[in-house]
């Protein structure tokens, strides 16, 4: 089994290199492209400080995961870990100045609770073969989950009797705080200068890929032993190559619509998903999972619709006096 350390570190190199790929390929000039970087890396470290903010808090929100993970049960960790799409919506409001009618507000909390009952399908169910391997092997293998984000494939979690649930729930609500503020602080980068997107991806990928980097540390004796490509096969390189692309999707998302809309695509992703899963690995959605499916496209077009026009006071007329002026 592969290592998810390496994983990542490896997604982030593919990110790096597939930018790299396109600003050249926007350039139509590897002299030009040299220029770019040397004018937008090299020499403003400052602009890549910026982005070792939101590389961090992705980094903290993985560990955070592990912690909730760790100390509360699987319905409960779902439940609340679907604060982070309200805690997007107010970093929205504050950071962007995006105002959100009470449409819009009633909208997104019916997403959470759409996918919050789409979620819990899994939960009580019979455990996958992955998921009963795990039960004898260290957990080793994340789930890649689409802003970017690694979510583990044991939702179990430890011991009932070691579990502390006042950690969990301060750890998977901090998770939801810092992915609302990442998420809109790297918006708020990208729609704040006139700096190519490709160029803010680089920029992002050297912080992504440090933080990485450090992160395989912590497997260092695992990867002496059996090398940084143990347990790799050609299905591992293509969920490899899909977190990477589904990490530069998000980024053109984010950059061509913002947050709220990656939750709601991201929703959708869920429930697509799940159809899928029907045809090819004999998922049974329940009625749980269907009404949680129907919530979510209720609260999509409902987030869609245009808002209801506030009627404007018509200005009375002063009444017209016929007659002549007294004298």
């Amino acid at each position: 089994m592969y290592l998810a350390s390496t994983a990542v570190f490896f997604a982030e190199l593919i990110k790096f290199a597939t930018c790299l790929g396109i600003l050249t390929y926007k350039t139509q000039s590897i002299p030009r492209t040299v220029y770019i970087l040397r004018k937008e890396i090299l020499d403003k470290p400052q602009e890549i400080l910026k982005m070792l903010i939101p590389s961090g808090l992705y980094a903290l929100q993985n560990n955070l995961l592990y912690l909730a993970l760790s100390n509360l049960e699987a319905s409960t960790f779902q439940v609340t870990y679907q604060l982070k799409i309200l805690s997007t919506a107010m970093f929205s409001v504050l950071m962007l100045n995006k105002r959100l009618s009470r449409q819009k507000w009633f909208s997104l909390c019916l997403l959470m609770v759409g996918v919050t009952l789409v979620q819990l399908q899994n939960v009580g169910t019979p455990k996958s073969p992955i998921a009963a391997l795990e039960e004898h092997d260290e957990p080793e293998t994340v789930e890649a989950m689409p802003d970017g984000t690694e979510e583990p494939l044991d939702m179990g979690g430890d011991d009932e009797d070691s579990q502390n649930p006042i950690v969990g729930l301060f750890a998977v609500l901090t998770s939801c705080i810092s992915s609302g503020f990442a998420g809109c602080y790297f918006e708020k980068i990208l729609k704040g200068n006139e700096t190519d997107m490709w160029v803010r991806n680089l920029q992002l990928g050297i912080s992504g890929t440090l933080f990485s980097f450090l992160a395989m540390f912590y497997d260092r004796h695992k990867i002496m032993e059996g090398g940084l490509l143990q347990g790799y096969s050609v299905a591992t390189w293509l969920v490899v190559i899909n977190q990477a692309l589904g990490g530069l999707l998000v980024a053109i998302v984010v950059k061509y619509a913002d947050n709220i809309l990656k939750g709601f695509a991201t929703s959708l992703s869920i429930i697509t998903s799940g159809m899928i899963s029907v045809y090819f690995f004999d998922f049974e959605p329940s009625i749980q999972f269907q009404l949680g499916t129907l919530v979510v496209i209720m609260s999509t077009f409902l987030y869609g619709r245009p808002d209801a026009a506030v009627p404007r006071r018509q200005s009375v007329p002063p009444a017209v006096r016929y007659g002549g002026s007294k004298e």
